[in-house]
């Protein structure tokens, strides 16, 4: 049973609320989502994770059903550092003042920021099937223009993108961007995606995500690259089967941001906890329990 034992809270971190399932006991271990689902995208393993851990799995600010900040000029709002800082915040509300963090796609971006501005925070971090924004940024090419495509799209001004997204939601993010299967998703876990993504708050927010990250969160990475890096141990998993590990050499690149980098491909696509969830669960219970 997804989520069996969590408790679901809508916590108050200064800034933004956050829908929050936290539950089980032992070290902490937050997980944060990617585009376009929410912290249920965690459900197939949350529980078992539960077993070894205190497992906290919020939405992000813009998603879900936690808070959508106005949008601001520079981006910030919206950008990975403010995030991170929700995250922060989220883990001392709840009494951890150091926690290990996985994170898919959006999330994953969240996650590694997190190892970046907050390294006396962060004990461990594992990275779910994407390089870092800026380097993303610097080798786009034709494989990204066709392939990733969503990047400069949903980064165009507003309203552009939003009313582009509209009218079949499902259809845009599901079918569309990703080209996905219903069939990936457990059913309560895809209700809760396309309940969230049919509200115009969450795909502003969506769209919010990616104007920062062409913006804000691009020039950080950019003015960064080289210069700070990962204190913590880092786990990289990437789908055998998608574009991460097609078009990058995934791991010599994220070497270039910590000292200390392992990971693997795992036989799937982009949604790794839902494609293959015994393997994701396997491959992160076991790096997070050599820091436990």
């Amino acid at each position: 049973m997804a989520f069996e034992g969590f408790q679901l809270s809508h916590i108050d971190v200064g800034d933004v609320t956050l829908r929050v399932r936290h539950g089980g006991s032992g070290p902490p271990l937050l997980l944060l989502h990617g585009c376009p689902q929410t912290h249920m995208m965690w459900g197939k393993i949350a529980t078992d994770l539960a077993r070894d851990f205190t497992v906290v799995a919020p939405d992000l600010r813009g998603y879900g059903e936690s808070s959508k900040p106005a949008p601001t000029p520079d981006n910030s709002a919206y950008s990975k550092r403010a995030m991170a800082g929700d995250a922060v915040a989220l883990m001392a509300h709840l009494g951890f003042p150091q926690f290990a963090v996985a994170g898919h796609d959006r999330g994953g971006r969240v996650a590694y920021r997190l190892a970046l501005d907050h390294p006396e925070v962060v004990t461990r971090l594992s990275i779910l099937d994407i390089i870092p924004t800026g380097e993303v940024w610097a080798r786009a090419d034709h494989r990204f223009a066709l392939g990733y495509w969503h990047w400069p799209f949903l980064a165009q001004p507003s309203p552009g993108p939003e009313r582009a997204m509209a009218g079949d939601p499902e259809h845009f993010f599901f079918k569309f961007m990703f080209r996905g299967s219903p069939d990936t998703f457990e059913p309560e876990a895809y209700e809760d995606y396309l309940r969230c993504v049919g509200d115009p708050g969450v795909r502003r927010g969506i769209c919010e995500d990616y104007r920062a990250g062409a913006s804000f969160d691009r020039r950080l990475d950019q003015e960064q690259m080289g210069k700070v890096r990962i204190a913590c141990p880092v786990q990289v998993l990437w789908g055998g089967a998608g574009a991460v590990g097609a078009w990058y050499d995934v791991l010599g690149i994220w070497r270039g941001w910590a000292d200390d980098v392992r990971g693997e491909a795992i036989d799937c696509g982009h949604f790794i906890p839902e494609e293959k969830p015994a393997e994701t669960l396997a491959a992160l219970r076991a790096f997070f329990a050599e820091g436990a």
